[in-house]
Formats: structure tokens, sequence, C-alpha cells
């Protein structure tokens, strides 16, 4: 009999570290529950300070446990997700914010207020090319100029005086701007209707004020759409 006593001691001390254990990640999780949808909330009324609703926001807390992380008031990445936002009247199809080294006071975690302050934020916007054709018009005055992917490229299509143009197009980021680059246009199209469209595209696509102040650093084409990235600079959301 006192040779199975400490085997079973070993197996009630097991047991009762595993539920020590579960109730730990059950405890860690519904705080971070709590802590995620009060920061989507302040997320989603910062937002609208720069015209930008969405179908639905999202808050996911990285790192290794929130508790430890809440207990130094530092998380190493927060992510923020919103589903179909528009910006300043252009919808866009996806809306991801990564945040690095979040500064959250441990007060927001029972509703009262405090500010959340980042170190680093990178933002992605996934635009249709379809929107992004109707910015070109709008800064461009080319009517009818449209936008697609093609073959993992991006096409511009327009009428310019009685001639039809359906050509690749390079984006890239210039002072704020995205900056238009023709591919080779056919022979068939006379030199001064080269260079008058040439010239309306040259100036580039203003986009308007993104998300949260960001300033945009890059686009790219990504399978159908178009990806616009950029950073933003001493976020704070205040609650």
């Amino acid at each position: 009999m006192s040779s199975r006593r400490p085997s079973r001691w070993f197996r009630r001390l097991v047991v009762t570290l595993v539920v020590l254990a579960v109730l730990a990640i059950v405890v860690d999780r519904a705080a971070a529950y709590v802590a995620e949808n009060q920061l989507a909330s302040m997320a989603e009324q910062e937002a609208k300070q720069y015209d930008v609703r969405s179908a639905g926001t999202s808050v996911k807390i990285g790192g290794f446990g929130f508790l430890p992380q809440l207990a130094k008031e530092d998380f190493s990445k927060v992510t923020l997700t919103m589903e179909k936002p528009t910006f300043s009247g252009v919808p866009g199809e996806d809306l991801k914010v990564e945040l690095q080294n979040v500064h959250v006071p441990r007060s927001l975690l029972t509703q009262q207020s405090g500010a959340v302050t980042v170190d680093a934020t990178d933002l992605r916007l996934q635009l249709s090319p379809r929107e992004l054709g109707r910015l070109a018009v709008k800064s461009t005055g080319l009517e009818g100029l449209t936008m697609t992917v093609v073959d993992g490229r991006l096409h511009v299509k327009a009428a310019v005086r009685s001639f039809t143009v359906d050509v690749p197009i390079t984006p890239e980021v210039k002072d704020g701007r995205v900056a238009l680059t023709l591919g080779k246009l056919a022979d068939s199209i006379p030199a001064p209707v080269q260079d008058a469209i040439r010239s309306q595209l040259a100036g580039g696509i203003t986009v308007p004020e993104l998300p949260f102040g960001a300033q945009l650093t890059g686009i790219s084409v990504v399978d159908n759409s178009v990806v616009l990235t950029a950073v933003v600079k001493d976020l704070k959301f205040n609650a």
C-alpha cells in the first residue's frame, strides 16, 4: 500500500497542475477577449475621424500570453482588421493594420479612460482595380478610363480621339501620389495621341487621405486586387 501512495500523489499533482494551467489559459483568453473588443471599439471611433467606415472591425492581440504583456502594459503585436472599408467615400476590399509595440494602460480593461500609443504602424489597404481606375479618372480627367488586372499586371483601357488604348501600366508611389508608367502603345496609334495619353497620366493619381493619417509608401498588384501600403507615425487611440 505504501508504495502506491507516491504514485497517487504524483498523479494528483499532475492533474492539479493541468487544471491550473487550463484555468490560467481560460482567464488569459477571457481578459484578451475583453481587451480586443475594447481596442476594436476605440479603433472604430478613431477611424471615423478620418471618414473611414467598415462592415466590421476586429482586433487580434499577438505575442506570448495576454496577462504577462498586460502587466508590462506593452504588447509586441496587435492586428486590426476592417472588412469592406470605405475611406473618403472610396470602397475598399480589406484593410489590415499591423501595430508593433503597443502600449496599453491596464485601466482600459475595466472600461476606464486612457490612451493607447503605438511605436510603429504598417497599413495594408486592398482595392479593386475598378476603384483605382475611378480615382485615376478624377485625377487625370480621362473620362471612360478603366483598369483591370491581366496576367498579374495592371492594364489601363481608355478611348482618346476615337482611338482605343489597352496597355499594361506600372504604378509606383512618388511624393505621396501613385505615378503611372505606360507600357508600349500600339504602333497604329498616332504619336500625338500617344503623347496626349502620356501627358494626361503623367500627373498620376491623388489618393484620398488614408485611415489614421497613414502616409502612402507603396503599391502592388496581388491576385486580382491592388494593394496600397502605408505607415503611420505616432498613432494614438484615446478612450
